[in-house]
């Protein structure tokens, strides 16, 4: 007698359902344009500070309409920003630290200004026949935005994620050269050279302007002796056995040859040296990407596409350092996207 069970049938969703999806995708979009106000004009932290609880009070704080103030309360109640209290309007839990937090790991609220910025969506339908676009094209406003957008990343890596690998936290801790490779404005830099006092740090960037606002960065934190720079692409470092540890962040998926630049840092590490990964891990099938995280990481590839870049899935950086003869594989997953892959160089 088979046991074999028949294959489940799918049932199709109705025109109200699909109708409701879509309806989703409109509140959201309110909701997403009514936080992003609620930051770009200062109502947002005003409701922190907690002195200001009414839209008249709001209003008069920061010099606005009443009456647009009030559509704004009713927007961020209708959002879930706010929530009404005996006639007062406050933030909701937590978002304080979400929002308005730059220092936290949880910070998101450079979200609702990068994916404002023209670069992203507006850009992205002007030149759908495929005009690409290079950092050097970017506004001001956008390359901020970058930037605080990745500052729960380097939050989050540096020390948290690095000290979760115990190799890497015990060199780290007693003082090694560590390169960060695509180190921008050099977050990761003063992070690292404050957090491991004892280690050499070495910023390596191909964008000169990035470097010198880097360097400008640093000279004013007393940590410059301890902080070098590399101004190459990373397709070309050119080092040999120079680094106990290298860390990339948010850079990976930016490299026109991934195979050059890890076969190049394999040859700048000491032998047992390690090699870290961050990076936002795309979802590899279409039920991960239809999930929130997924849905961020959609969008975010419209801006990547526009540089010539994909984000690419976590699985991806196994096989690349494994094709190029890293051992001891790890991967650490810190958000639901952002990941970080390790692996050492062989003794040998």
């Amino acid at each position: 007698m088979s046991t074999t069970s028949a294959p489940a049938t799918v049932t199709a969703p109705t025109m109200q359902q699909q109708a409701g999806a879509l309806l989703t995708q409109v509140a959201g979009y309110a909701g997403y344009r009514t936080i992003a106000i609620g930051l770009r004009t200062g109502l947002i932290r005003e409701l922190a500070n907690g002195t200001a609880t009414t839209p008249d009070d709001l209003a008069q704080a920061l010099g606005l309409d009443p009456f647009y103030v009030s559509v704004w309360c009713q927007g961020a109640v209708a959002s879930g920003v706010g929530v009404r209290a005996e006639g007062r309007l406050e933030l909701a839990p937590h978002l304080a630290t979400l929002l308005l937090d730059d220092t936290s790991p949880a910070y998101v609220g450079a979200m609702f200004d990068i994916f404002s910025q023209p670069e992203f969506f507006d850009r992205f339908e002007k030149e759908l026949r495929g005009t690409r676009l290079w950092w050097d094209e970017c506004s001001p406003d956008m390359l901020r935005a970058v930037s605080r957008t990745s500052t729960p990343f380097y939050t989050r890596l540096v020390p948290g994620a690095l000290d979760q690998i115990p190799d890497v936290a015990r060199r780290l801790r007693d003082g090694t050269t560590v390169a960060d490779l695509g180190s921008g404005l050099g977050l990761g830099l003063r992070r690292l050279a404050e957090h491991y006092p004892r280690c050499r740090v070495v910023g390596v960037d191909g964008d000169a302007a990035s470097i010198a606002i880097a360097r400008r960065g640093i000279d004013g934190t007393g940590l410059g002796d301890r902080v070098d720079f590399l101004h190459n692409p990373l397709e070309e470092l050119d080092s040999e056995g120079e680094f106990g540890v290298v860390v990339s962040n948010l850079a990976m998926h930016e490299c026109r040859d991934i195979d050059e630049v890890t076969r190049r840092v394999r040859r700048s590490l000491e032998p047992g040296g390690w090699f870290c990964i961050s990076d936002f891990p795309f979802p590899e099938d279409d039920e991960t990407l239809r999930s929130v995280p997924g849905r961020i990481l959609a969008a975010i590839q419209f801006f990547e596409a526009q540089i010539d870049d994909q984000l690419l899935p976590r699985r991806t950086y196994d096989e690349l350092l494994t094709r190029h003869g890293f051992v001891d594989l790890g991967h650490l997953e810190l958000t639901p996207v952002h990941a970080v892959t390790f692996a050492r160089r062989p003794l040998e």
